[in-house]
């Protein structure tokens, strides 16, 4: 099977895999709003079914599961009549997110009691087909200046695919209305599939951005190349200071990662859909090289670093978006229709029991944030027709 046409499996929506009986199920489950739908608590976890190949801790109690971070203990609906949400990033000061919708190009104002306002467009973003089976393209990531302000820090970074493709672009946000068009980062090959889009600002205030390898393997090895990799750069688009080659490159050998987030002793975690076998959870370090495409999932290649979790795509996997609340990481999953908790152990260095939640309630879920100074998620679902996605809200406890 070829890249392409796996890349096309991939993103399809799971009907196509599923019998006569389930897609019929799968179709009320669309049809039905999430205010009915959100009766669904923690008692709709189900156990994981695929693990990491490294050690986990034994399998406990939801009050051990408590005692290390919590868990989804409500969910209900934020916000309603969106198209895709692809990203949730919430403005410095904590009151509102900017969401950006994949298709439309459109960035929106969301504020914590669920109002929403179009603020405006990313121009020249160019989608590949409004088919989700045909392409990832479109309006991806967005995250504002740290200290964005909306008069003396305007800056606002986003990444979308334009007609040549990836861009890594800045505009600016007066708190009402996006305005200017500035293109950071260019020439990052972009694919019908595979352009990663995560984009953040770390701890040491450099912007870090997610690059797929645009359905060409060979370039995620390549440490010259943009594509199949995380970048470390500064707000104009250089490389950032200390970068381990010497270039914007941080870390290599990536497939397609969609999702990061730092925990609270500042170590960097990544999803990343994989091909047919493996999809991952990574813990990311400066110049390390992850093996696509000569590994997917667990390898003993040298020189590789393996994940420290990996799910079966046809067994929950497929994952999308990560956040972290009291230590414990938050995935969202497109096939797997679910959200994913991975505690991380003791040692900071792997992951304890998994559970899933909210089995097959919402269809695909791929934005999630966290919501500043609390113990909640920000979670959309993606891909359920025109109008009809959600913003969920997860509490945690």
């Amino acid at each position: 099977m070829s890249l392409l046409t796996h890349a096309a499996r991939r993103v399809r929506p799971v009907t196509a895999a599923l019998t006569t009986a389930t897609a019929l199920l799968i179709a009320c489950v669309v049809q039905t709003s999430p205010a009915t739908a959100a009766t669904a608590t923690a008692a709709t976890a189900t156990a994981a079914t695929a693990t990491a190949k490294t050690a986990s801790r034994p399998a406990g109690s939801e009050a051990d599961a408590r005692a290390d971070g919590g868990t989804p203990s409500s969910i209900s609906t934020l916000s309603d009549k969106w198209n895709r949400p692809w990203a949730i990033t919430f403005l410095p000061n904590g009151m509102y997110a900017l969401v950006t919708e994949r298709f439309t190009s459109t960035v929106h104002l969301l504020g914590r009691d669920g109002s929403k306002k179009m603020v405006g467009t990313v121009p020249n973003t160019v989608v590949p087909d409004v088919d989700p089976t045909k392409g990832s393209g479109g309006l991806l990531g967005v995250a504002p200046s740290p200290t964005w302000n909306g008069t003396t820090d305007k800056d606002v970074f986003f990444v979308h695919t334009a007609a040549e493709g990836t861009r890594i672009v800045k505009m600016k946000f007066d708190g009402k209305t996006l305005s200017g068009y500035t293109v950071l980062v260019g020439g990052i090959k972009r694919g019908a599939d595979h352009n990663g889009g995560k984009i953040a600002f770390g701890p040491d205030g450099y912007l870090y951005v997610a690059t797929g390898d645009a359905q060409t393997g060979s370039l995620a090895q390549n440490r010259n190349s943009l594509n199949g990799k995380i970048l470390r750069i500064t707000k104009t688009g250089a490389a950032a200071p200390g970068n381990p080659f010497g270039n914007r490159v941080y870390s290599l050998g990536h497939r397609n990662p969609q999702g990061f987030a730092w925990d609270t002793r500042g170590r960097l975690w990544a999803s990343e859909i994989g091909e047919a076998k493996w999809d991952e959870l990574n813990l990311i370090k400066a110049g390390a090289n992850y093996g696509w495409p000569l590994c997917e999932g667990t390898c003993g290649t040298a020189g590789m670093t393996n994940p420290k979790f990996v799910w079966k795509p046809e067994d929950g996997g497929v994952p999308a978006q990560v956040a972290i609340v009291n230590n414990v990481i938050y995935v969202t999953t497109l096939r797997g229709q679910r959200l994913w908790r991975l505690p991380i152990d003791g040692t900071g260095q792997g992951i304890g029991t998994a559970k899933s939640y909210y089995v097959n309630t919402y269809a695909r879920l791929r934005a999630l944030t966290t919501v500043p100074g609390t113990n909640q998620l920000l979670m959309g679902t993606s891909d359920r027709g025109t109008d009809r996605d959600f913003v969920l809200k997860v509490t945690i406890k």
